[in-house]
């Protein structure tokens, strides 16, 4: 019988491969807006506030938030894609952004521009988040402004919060297939109030046969498709053009 005296593969934290994490690419050849995208990279919520704290002495704020902390959160949604980073990571960097975000808004005595509002919300009766967590990470350092409902949201709170807010797009993600029946029911009552918002549907449960058989729903297989879905709607692009373009 063989005896097992390497451990190293077993213990090893995949997730945490500094070979891989250190793929990640330059964003600015300023070492000082450099340094800021890097704390946003390595997801270091305890180093970014001083170091912003310090950029702003030389730096904009408007030039930290576009150049450093953004262009870092852009290359932590493709270090994402090519599965370097997993969920932890991205939530993470997002959380180190936002602090550097907040950082510039007090900075700059208002709170950052945003492109326009995108509600996001987990079907009612599934707790499953995960994709949206990703979704609003993405969004938010893509600049929009993100109206987060959160997990187990009931059919009704959506429409009312998209008349609310009026936003360029709605996302909802599903896990199981018995939530994801929620989907066309808000899909009918935002045509029915005269909303016809693009509604972005993913998550385990759903496919694009399924979201395509409702008006006004667009199937996202991946949520790094967010941040241009939204773009195009942001646009005026219409949901049956935005259908046609990135679904079949």
């Amino acid at each position: 019988m063989k005896t097992l005296n390497d451990f190293s593969n077993i213990f090893k934290r995949y997730d945490l491969d500094l070979e891989k994490v250190g793929q990640a690419k330059q964003v600015s050849k300023d070492p000082i807006l450099q340094s800021i995208a890097k704390f946003v990279v390595d997801g270091d919520e305890d180093g970014i506030a001083p170091a912003v704290a310090e950029a702003l002495k030389t730096k904009t704020p408007l030039d930290i938030i576009n150049d450093a902390l953004i262009a870092g959160m852009n290359e932590v949604s493709r270090l994402w894609e090519e599965g370097v980073y997993f969920l932890p990571q991205v939530i993470l960097s997002s959380d180190a952004m936002n602090i550097g975000i907040a950082k510039c808004e007090t900075a700059m005595g208002k709170s950052m521009e945003r492109k326009g509002k995108v509600v996001t919300h987990t079907a009612e009766g599934d707790i499953h988040d995960i994709g949206q967590v990703i979704v609003n990470a993405l969004l938010n350092a893509n600049g929009f402004e993100v109206i987060d409902l959160g997990a187990d949201v009931p059919v009704d709170k959506v429409v009312a919060a998209c008349k609310e807010h009026r936003p360029v797009m709605v996302t909802g993600t599903a896990l199981m297939t018995t939530t994801m029946t929620a989907f066309p029911k808000i899909a009918h009552q935002l045509k029915a109030a005269g909303l016809a918002i693009p509604f972005i549907c993913g998550g385990g449960a759903v496919c694009e046969e399924y979201v395509t058989g409702f008006d006004l729903g667009i199937y996202g297989k991946e949520a790094s498709q967010a941040p241009g879905l939204a773009e195009d709607a942001l646009t005026g692009e219409k949901w049956e053009s935005m259908r046609s373009k990135w679904n079949g």
